[in-house]
C-alpha cells in the first residue's frame, strides 16, 4: 500500500491485485488507481462484479471493451467467493495479454486470485505496523482539528484489533464527544469506544495465561452479553493448539486453518504463556464441553464460565 503511489507514477498496469485483511485500505487503494488513470464517466468506464453478478464471460467481455472519452476503463471484482476452473483459466489466458486500455482491479479478500499474481501488481492491505497505523490516526484528527495522545492512539487500535476500517469509524465519535476539548485521551477512548470481540477474545486469553483471576472474572462480565462469543473462544485455544504443536511457518498455518496470517501471528506470541501440555489438556476440555453442550448435559450460558474458569487451573 505503502508503493502503491509512487508505482501508479510510474506508470499504469492492466491489473492490480489486492490482498490483505484490512478492508479500508482496499477502497483507498481503489481511489489511487482511479486518481492516476483520470477516469471519467463512471456510468460507461467503470464495471463492478461481485458474487451477484459476477460471469467469466461478462467480466471478459466488459475488459474487452474501449473507454468512451477517455483512457482507460477500470473493471473490478469484488471478493468473488466462488471461481470455477474455467473461470480461472479464462482469466488467466486474459492476464497473458491484458486490454491496454482496461484495468482490472481484484479485491481479493478471500485470497481465490492467487493464480493471476504473475501477471497482476499485487498491492499488500495487511494491517499496518503500529508506528505507521499511529501517523495515520493523528493525521485523521488533524483533519479535523484534534489531537489524539500516542497512549490514546494506541488503545483505540487496540480496541479496533488493529483493523483502521474500524478506527476510522470511531473517529467522528470521538471528535464530536466533547467539542470543548482539542485533545482525544486514552479515558475518551475507554468510554467510548467499543472493544473488538476479537481483541477481548486476546485480551482474555493473555489473563488466563498469566493466571489474572480478578481480570479474567472482569472480562467475563463483559462477554457475558454477547452472544456467539464461546465460539471465538473454542476457536481461538484450537488455534494456539496447532500453533504450539505445528513445524509449519505462519503463512502455511494460516491456510490450514483459513485464517489470515496476521491471527497466526500474534496468537504465535501468545501461545509463549502455556506449556504444551497445558494447551493439549485445554483442547481436550474444548472438546469435552463441545460434547457436553450438543448431548444437552450443559447449558450453554454455564459453558462460558465453566471453560473459562478450567482454563484458569489447568
Amino acid at each position: 500500500m505503502r508503493t502503491l503511489k509512487k508505482r501508479l507514477q510510474e506508470g499504469i498496469k492492466n491489473i492490480y491485485l489486492l490482498q490483505g485483511e484490512d478492508y479500508y485500505l482496499y477502497d483507498r487503494a481503489f481511489l489511487l488507481i482511479k486518481k492516476a488513470t483520470a477516469l471519467c464517466y463512471d456510468d460507461f468506464n467503470l464495471s463492478v462484479f461481485d458474487d451477484e453478478n459476477f460471469s467469466i464471460d461478462n467480466v471478459l467481455s466488459s475488459l474487452e471493451s474501449l473507454p468512451v472519452g477517455g483512457e482507460y476503463r477500470i473493471i473490478v471484482c469484488k471478493n468473488i467467493s466462488k471461481l470455477t476452473e474455467k473461470d480461472k483459466s479464462s482469466l488467466l489466458e486474459y492476464a497473458k495479454n491484458p486490454c491496454p486500455s482496461s484495468v482490472l482491479v481484484v479485491y481479493d479478500f478471500l485470497s481465490k486470485f492467487d493464480f493471476i499474481k504473475p501477471f497482476a501488481q499485487h498491492v499488500d492491505l495487511r494491517r499496518f505496523d503500529r508506528k505507521t497505523a499511529t501517523a495515520f490516526l493523528v493525521n485523521e484528527f488533524a483533519k479535523k482539528e484534534k489531537q489524539i495522545s500516542e497512549e490514546a492512539a494506541n488503545t483505540l487500535l487496540d480496541y479496533c484489533n488493529g483493523y483502521l476500517t474500524r478506527a476510522v469509524n470511531e473517529i467522528d465519535k470521538l471528535v464530536y464527544y466533547d467539542m470543548s476539548n482539542t485533545l482525544i485521551t486514552k479515558k475518551l477512548v475507554e468510554n467510548v469506544v467499543t472493544k473488538d470481540n476479537e481483541f477481548v477474545i486476546f485480551e482474555l486469553t493473555e489473563a488466563l495465561g498469566r493466571k489474572n483471576g480478578d481480570k479474567v472474572l472482569q472480562i467475563l462480565d463483559e462477554l457475558s452479553k454477547t452472544q456467539g462469543v464461546l465460539g471465538l473462544i473454542t476457536n481461538h485455544f484450537r488455534r494456539l493448539f496447532f500453533i504450539a504443536i505445528s513445524a509449519l511457518d505462519d503463512k502455511s498455518l494460516a491456510s490450514m486453518l483459513d485464517v489470515k496470517e496476521y491471527a497466526i501471528t500474534k496468537q504465535r506470541a501468545q501461545a509463549k504463556n502455556f506449556s504444551a501440555l497445558q494447551l493439549k489438556k485445554i483442547f481436550n476440555l474444548l472438546e469435552e464441553v463441545d460434547f457436553n453442550i450438543k448431548s444437552g448435559a450443559m447449558l450453554q450460558e454455564n459453558a462460558l464460565y465453566f471453560l473459562t474458569l478450567s482454563i484458569l487451573y489447568i
